[in-house]
């Protein structure tokens, strides 16, 4: 069963999350503000951990980052922060997914379990391609023998890309495989903002940005 956290210090709405999900049959565990959160990561591990930014004790980007060093739980934002720049932050901070506020809880149910599903997606395998190693078991990557941390959205991310090597694949594709949306619904940045910083933790030339038309590993991929 999976684990869920949720740090969000508006009562009613923590108590209306906690409850569904809840209902859906996970195990939530909730907070209102950091401090709080903080105990609670370090006693459990999570899948997934549902954190708002304004906090009456910090930032939630500053929690989404510990979040990111400490775990590899999903990590998605929910607030009512909408700007892009916003939106930015929150990616580059480790995020998933930043759902803005407010939001239909049945929906929010609904990204839930297809985060849930891609846990449960492509074991047993590893796919190897110029340095770069994923193992679909554990869901872990490394590069030249060293460990590479990345979140969720950019494990996947890896993974679409590396499947579909030598081949052009659009933002469309990408939205729609990686974040499971038909594109029109997705921030234009996210999936931008998410190849630069896959490429710039792997330290690799191997994805490739064709200019109007999408994005392309260039290297050949094998499966072992």
């Amino acid at each position: 069963m999976a684990r869920i956290l949720v740090l969000e210090d508006d009562k009613s709405l923590n108590r209306g999350i906690t409850l569904t999900l809840s209902r859906e049959g996970y195990m939530v565990d909730a907070a209102e503000c950091m401090a709080e959160a903080g105990k609670l990561l370090e006693q459990h591990n999570y899948e997934l951990v549902l954190c708002d930014i304004t906090l009456p004790d910090g930032s939630g980007l500053d929690f989404g980052r510990r979040v990111r060093m400490q775990r590899d739980s999903y990590l998605v934002y929910l607030t009512a922060l909408d700007t892009e720049t916003d939106m930015v932050n929150g990616y580059e901070s480790g995020a998933d997914d930043y759902i803005t506020k407010p939001f239909s809880l049945m929906v929010l149910v609904s990204k839930v379990a297809a985060l849930m599903r891609r846990m449960d997606e492509s074991l047993g395998q590893r796919l190897c391609s110029g340095g770069v190693q994923v193992s679909l078991k554990d869901m872990s990557v490394t590069k030249d023998g060293q460990s590479i941390l990345l979140s969720k959205k950019e494990l996947q991310l890896l993974i679409y890309l590396m499947d579909h090597a030598g081949r052009i694949v659009t933002k469309e594709n990408i939205a729609e495989h990686v974040w499971e949306y038909d594109g029109q619904f997705l921030d234009d940045n996210t999936v931008p903002v998410n190849i630069s910083r896959l490429k710039n933790k792997l330290g690799t030339d191997r994805i490739a940005n064709v200019r109007g038309l999408g994005y392309l590993w260039t290297g050949k991929v094998d499966r072992k």
